[in-house]
């Protein structure tokens, strides 16, 4: 054993935190941290949008729209990768089993990185095509596609960072996790104005914020999840190939399960944009306030994954289910006070963006009804991290990709068909409350059947 492997080892063993007190407790702690460093990305991302609307021009708004449509495809990516890592580690830690954790945590970096760097090689070529397959024209055409060869090549240090920050969220840092997103927001929020018009870069600003910000999330969470918990071994080729398998299992149904946001939105989008610009340029602007509005609710079901993988791995399934419920009504609650607000602030968000006809209007509609959807999508988002975390991660591939195609193709064009933009939101609605509704209740059946599973076998971590 060399010097630094011995002074790994020296280290305090982290214990499993979430498998004692209350669980109302842990849910709320590990969402609220989770959330101040989410919500700030959101607050950066509305910003980065505000200013670009500040240039008075529809085309580029709805540019920086189209390009952050497909960059959420390979956040998805990211994310699907992170819930992986996130839940092998739990796992181990749960068990007591620290340098499985250790192991798992190296081999699982290495793999996000590497997919990371693969997908944005292969797409980069591509971009063009892409854009022009969810309806961008002319000069809208050229700001995506400009934006999309500055951010793509810098999604590998966002792979990293997302990673590093499930280590921590793993292992029950919730402070520190927050550290990784909070502070890329702030260099996000810093480097924005100076870059937009400081240096009169324009949209360009923008995407060259987001790569010092992806940079500055990996820089932070290597910090906490190498230097302060040791967390992370050091990568050893047998164990990458044999951890690809575990990894994989639960990586690529979450991966496969993240996809369908981007491709239900991408969707949503084709049909939006035949009724022009005005159009799209109030769908990116709902896209950046809802997160912001929401962001409690992605922070929520992130953040459960632990929860429930550390008590799934003690064996404690009523605390895996009293997980779930909490979540449930976190959500049901969270959502009805968060409609309400955003109904009374919709002038607030139009004056803001100086919108005005068309956009205006979809912006007001949105604001008035559209938040509805986010009670359903709730609800599927915390049967999922119940799905990925005890080891049902087919599950939540076929409700989020129910949702995508069953749940918004006929629901949208129709809706659009017969309602026009506001008929194509209320299509939205529709289809996420059917799958929403759906998810909650196979969720409770499928933590009702671990319990003979647990009683007659022991729980084991990946070796």
């Amino acid at each position: 054993m060399n010097a630094v492997d011995r002074k790994l080892e020296d280290r305090p063993r982290p214990r499993a935190v979430f498998t004692e007190g209350s669980i109302l407790k842990h849910v709320l702690v590990m969402t609220a941290t989770g959330s101040i460093g989410l919500v700030a990305i959101f607050v950066v991302d509305l910003l980065s949008l505000l200013y670009v609307s500040w240039l008075h021009d529809e085309k580029l708004t709805a540019g920086v729209g189209f390009a952050t449509q497909i960059l959420f495809f390979f956040v998805s990516i990211n994310i699907g990768l992170a819930i992986a890592i996130g839940a092998l580690v739990a796992r181990a830690l749960g068990a007591g089993d620290r340098a499985c954790a250790q192991r798992l945590a190296a081999s699982g970096l290495v793999h996000s990185c590497i997919i990371a760097a693969a997908t944005s090689l292969l797409a980069i070529p591509y971009r063009g095509d892409l854009l022009t397959l969810l309806g961008a024209r002319g000069e809208t055409l050229a700001v995506a596609d400009h934006f999309l060869l500055i951010t793509l090549p810098s999604n590998v240090l966002l792979a990293a960072g997302m990673a590093l920050s499930g280590v921590l969220r793993a292992v029950g840092d919730a402070k520190r996790a927050m550290y990784t997103t909070l502070f890329g927001a702030v260099t996000t929020a810093i480097a924005d104005p100076i870059l937009i018009f400081g240096l009169g870069l324009g949209v360009n600003g923008a995407a060259y914020a987001t790569i010092v910000s992806r940079l500055t999330i990996a820089l932070v969470g290597a910090y906490g999840a190498i230097h302060v918990h040791g967390l992370v071994g050091r990568p050893q080729r047998r164990s990458i190939l044999i951890d690809m398998a575990p990894m994989m299992a639960i990586a690529g149904p979450a991966i496969l399960t993240n996809l369908a946001a981007p491709v239900a939105n991408s969707y949503s989008l084709s049909i939006f944009a035949g009724f022009g610009e005005p159009i799209v340029a109030a769908l990116t602007i709902i896209d950046r306030v809802t997160p912001v509005a929401f962001g409690v609710l992605f922070a929520l079901s992130g953040s459960v994954g632990p929860i429930m993988s550390q008590n799934y791995g003690a064996g404690l399934l009523h605390r895996v289910r009293g997980t779930l419920s909490e979540c449930v009504m976190i959500v049901i609650a969270y959502t009805m006070v968060v409609w309400v607000l955003l109904w009374l602030a919709s002038p607030g968000v139009i004056a803001m963006f100086n919108a005005t006809g068309p956009t205006a209007d979809l912006v007001v509609f949105f604001c008035t009804y559209g938040s509805a959807i986010w009670l359903f999508l709730g609800m599927i988002f915390v049967s999922n991290a119940a799905f990925n975390n005890l080891g049902f991660p087919i599950l939540s591939t076929v409700f989020n990709w129910g949702r995508a195609t069953l749940g918004t193709a006929p629901f949208v064009t129709l809706g659009a068909a017969h309602g026009g933009p506001q008929g194509g939101i209320l299509g939205m609605i529709g289809g996420a409350a059917v799958f929403g509704l759906l998810a909650v209740f196979t969720a409770y059946r499928a933590i009702g059947k671990l319990k003979n599973k647990v009683a007659t076998e022991p729980i084991r971590t990946v070796l």
